[in-house]
């Protein structure tokens, strides 16, 4: 997968090293604090300072992210733990930034009124707006913030452990990820948690097959589009997609944990009825093939 030297998003947020605490902020570079320090020592600077505490006392946001804004600073993703960084660990960030940097691209043209998610990078443990998470329950979107979480050892997890390796297997993750915002922003994530308690627990795991099964499918959809604009798959990548969605599949995981297969307990769709999904997001491109709620097959 050719992705160096391409954009990447600034919707990045490093938590990694903060072990689940910490404000969240995503920083101020070195660079901003003499222009910041001038800022807040003069008259203006005090105005600010006042606008900026009102701000927070109405809204909650966060006032140093607006004076990082104010004095032009852009993020630092990858600076704002001191946990040094291994030149793998750094590429796989500089890789996922540039990913979530496509789908922005993609969705923002797909989707009128599209709002870009920000990304957060954490290692152990993470909080968000959806509670405390570890890193064993791999990479989620939290709605509640709008929020998508990964702790980059899962990467090599799906190496080692699932026989998903590449880039471009990485790369669906987070496409994956992505289509989850997109249906928050449809409204389909909020008509499906309408129906949590309403249904049988084995009703509502069906229910949640289609809805991963149908963010395969945008993933797929980001794929295509990217594709068209910037030719960045290259001989085996497809495959690699492909291959990941398999080896994720219920099916297959409850296989290779207990010996087992219970279909009633999947939450996520079997391995054929991932691949599926998301070859046909890929080959199409078209979003309005992607509704998984009706399809009569998955």
């Amino acid at each position: 997968m050719k992705w160096q030297g391409r954009r990447q998003s600034s919707n990045i947020e490093d938590r990694r090293g903060e072990g689940g605490g910490g404000f969240g902020g995503r920083g101020i570079s070195p660079m901003l604090l003499i222009p910041l320090f001038r800022l807040l020592f003069s008259k203006a600077g005090l105005i600010v300072v006042a606008i900026l505490g009102v701000v927070f006392f109405l809204t909650g946001t966060n006032p140093i992210a607006l004076l990082q804004q104010f004095v032009g600073g852009e993020p630092q993703y990858a600076q704002t733990a001191n946990t040094p960084r291994s030149p793998e660990e750094q590429a796989l960030a500089e890789q996922t930034a540039t990913v979530l940097a496509d789908t922005e691209d993609v969705w923002n043209k797909l989707l009128q009124g599209y709002r870009e998610p920000t990304l957060v990078l954490f290692s152990g443990q993470v909080n968000s707006a959806c509670g405390l998470a570890s890193s064993a329950s791999g990479p989620f979107y939290c709605p509640g913030d709008e929020n998508l979480y990964i702790d980059l050892s899962f990467f090599r997890e799906m190496e080692n452990k699932l026989g998903a390796a590449g880039d471009f297997a990485q790369a669906y993750v987070v496409g994956h990820e992505v289509g989850h915002h997109v249906q928050k922003l449809t409204g389909a994530m909020e008509q499906v948690n309408a129906m949590r308690g309403k249904l049988t627990e084995v009703e509502f795991n069906k229910l949640m097959v289609r809805v991963e099964l149908q963010a395969d499918f945008y993933a797929g959809v980001w794929a295509h589009h990217t594709q068209r604009a910037t030719g960045f798959l290259e001989p085996g990548d497809l495959e690699e997609a492909l291959n990941a969605a398999s080896a994720i599949g219920d099916d297959r995981l409850q296989q290779q944990s207990t010996g087992r297969v219970v279909p009633d307990s999947f939450t996520h769709g079997t391995s054929a009825q991932r691949v599926r999904w998301f070859r046909k997001g890929f080959e199409t491109g078209d979003v309005s093939q992607g509704d998984t709620f009706n399809a009569a097959v998955l």
